[in-house]
């Protein structure tokens, strides 16, 4: 935990104009890290892995990276926003790809499939 204060104080702040807007865990056994398939049992190590987890405890989106890849903030913080929307509109409305927060959403229904290419408008 000491290591991921000092890197967003230090790093993050220098490296981007964006405060993480939530907690990063620490887990030096890699106890968590095996429950999620990331820890690397030769390197003794956890993959760089990114879960998304809504409030009941379901995976909405995870991505791994090898240890020495980078990840990207705005990236994350825009899954997040994708998985709320859909979440806050009963799936209703679904993102597209690239979507961001205030561009057009989708409709799923029978009509739109094969057709998204019609209706989203970049």
């Amino acid at each position: 935990m000491f290591v991921h204060k000092v890197w967003e104080e230090q790093e993050l702040s220098k490296i981007s104009n964006i405060k993480m807007p939530f907690p990063m865990i620490s887990d030096l056994n890699g106890a968590i890290g095996r429950k999620y398939n990331v820890y690397d049992e030769n390197l003794k190590l956890n993959l760089r892995g990114t879960f998304i987890i809504d409030p009941e405890g379901v995976i909405q989106a995870a991505e791994i990276m090898s240890a020495g890849a980078g990840r990207s903030l705005p990236e994350i913080i825009r899954k997040v926003q994708a998985v709320q929307h859909v979440k806050c509109t009963n799936g209703r409305e679904v993102t597209p790809v690239n979507w961001e927060p205030g561009k057009q959403v989708l409709e799923p229904s029978p009509e739109l499939a094969g057709n998204v290419w019609t209706v989203w408008k970049k």
